[in-house]
């Protein structure tokens, strides 16, 4: 079967709107639930943060899905693409079951080992006991997702987004403001939204996708070494990248006793995110394009094009941070009124120019590199420089010189612009060209 190539913008453009519905939709959550406790809040927030561990999990297979599915469309061969979704899809469903399970029986265990305070365990262990319960729709939507992308319908994938978070939010209304359902009715209704994303994104690909009509096979276990080969790196840099942010928060903490720093992170963080979803948006439509011209061996535009998209995402982060940075007291100010918290906001909103720069280029060199298949150099370079620049350097910049959440952020642009070096670099060496997974 044919496929249509699309640009880096039509690619990355749906991405990137799918990203940031994804963030607003956790910032109404967050709104909704507000109006009934701070502590149903802080319950909330704490919850997901377990969640998101489990689904470090399910990212082993999506990512590595990526690079074996685009590859085999670049080589013609979508029937090899159509066994990876089904391997991933198998995969993930067992796994996300056995997650699911565990979850739901032990929520209150779990919270209960990470001391979780007194007051957020109830509506936290709810929550957890919900949405956890349900965490198999979360290791089944990515698979589809991928699925949908990599044949280059992002718009398709990005409907099921819409879809889903429209659902949250009427159904948030009607749990939390009709029936008072307070935590429970947000958990149910995340449960729904997700089911119907899944059901779209699902559908949708077994309509418009015929790639399973294709000849094309090979031994399973060669495919499912595969993206192990390559998912595997990948959640272990995220894991990584976990462990590094939460040693991070904790040296943030003990900067002083109020959290003024710790909050100054969050409010900078929530602004900087419109920032980072274009640079993560480029990063993945670049990577379906790496992955195809891998597969067909067009070497040269595969560099051309991953050079274009960080030129992109350079130009659009840089514009975007800079524009936050002199516009940080209007925008703060909406978030508080404390004249204290917001100089230190935009003061952090001024580093993040530096941080978002090496961000992006990180991001896009980072995911062409696991796409071609040097998915452990990436691993590395994080291994080191989270912790040697962005850990090390919050504790001496942070709390040892007294630059607080300031030198947090300084660390933290500095391992992000040092991992953009060395992802340079290694891209340049051009051994990425003969990782590639198919063999013609």
């Amino acid at each position: 079967m044919a496929t249509e190539r699309k640009t880096l913008t039509q690619l990355a453009v749906p991405i990137c709107l799918e990203t940031l519905f994804y963030m607003l939709s956790g910032m109404v959550d967050t709104l909704m639930l507000s109006s009934v406790s701070d502590q149903a809040v802080g319950a909330v927030g704490t919850a997901n943060t377990y969640i998101s561990v489990f689904i470090i999990m399910f990212g082993v297979i999506s990512s590595g899905m990526v690079a074996v599915m685009s590859q085999n469309i670049g080589a013609g061969r979508p029937g090899i693409a159509y066994q990876a979704r089904q391997l991933g899809l198998m995969f993930n469903a067992l796994t996300g079951i056995l997650m699911s399970v565990i979850i739901a029986f032990f929520s209150g265990e779990i919270l209960r080992i990470v001391s979780i305070s007194p007051a957020l365990l109830e509506p936290a262990e709810t929550y957890l006991k919900i949405v956890g319960g349900a965490c198999f729709l979360n290791a089944l939507i990515p698979i589809f997702s991928s699925y949908l992308r990599v044949f280059g319908y992002t718009k398709h994938s990005l409907i099921g987004t819409i879809a889903g978070n429209a659902i949250n939010i009427i159904f948030n209304s009607v749990f939390l403001f009709v029936f008072h359902w307070g935590v429970m009715g947000v958990a149910i209704a995340t449960v729904i939204s997700k089911v119907v994303n899944l059901i779209i994104v699902a559908g949708m690909g077994a309509v418009l996708i015929k790639a399973k009509q294709s000849p094309e096979r090979i031994p399973p276990r060669k495919i499912l070494a595969q993206i192990v080969k390559i998912g595997f790196p990948s959640a272990f840099e995220t894991a990584l990248y976990n462990v590094a942010m939460t040693l991070i928060v904790r040296f943030m903490n003990q900067m002083d006793a109020v959290g003024m720093n710790v909050t100054a992170r969050s409010y900078a963080m929530q602004i900087a995110n419109f920032s980072y979803c274009i640079g993560a948006a480029l990063a993945q439509a670049n990577a379906i394009m790496t992955g195809w011209r891998i597969g067909s061996k067009e070497f040269e535009e595969c560099d051309r094009g991953t050079r274009k998209a960080v030129v992109y995402g350079l130009i659009t982060a840089t514009c975007f941070s800079v524009t936050f940075a002199m516009s940080g007291h209007f925008i703060v100010h909406i978030f508080t009124d404390d004249a204290q918290m917001i100089n230190l906001v935009v003061r952090l909103l001024i580093v993040d120019i530096f941080l978002e720069f090496g961000r992006v280029t990180n991001l896009v060199y980072g995911q062409a590199l696991k796409t071609s298949g040097d998915a452990v150099f990436p691993v590395i370079m994080g291994a080191i420089f989270m912790y040697l620049f962005a850990v090390g350097g919050t504790y001496f910049l942070g709390i040892h010189m007294g630059f607080q959440a300031v030198g947090a952020y300084i660390a933290m642009a500095g391992d992000e612009c040092a991992r953009a070096v060395g992802m340079v670099l290694r891209w340049k060496g051009g051994k990425w060209k003969s990782k590639s997974l198919v063999e013609l």
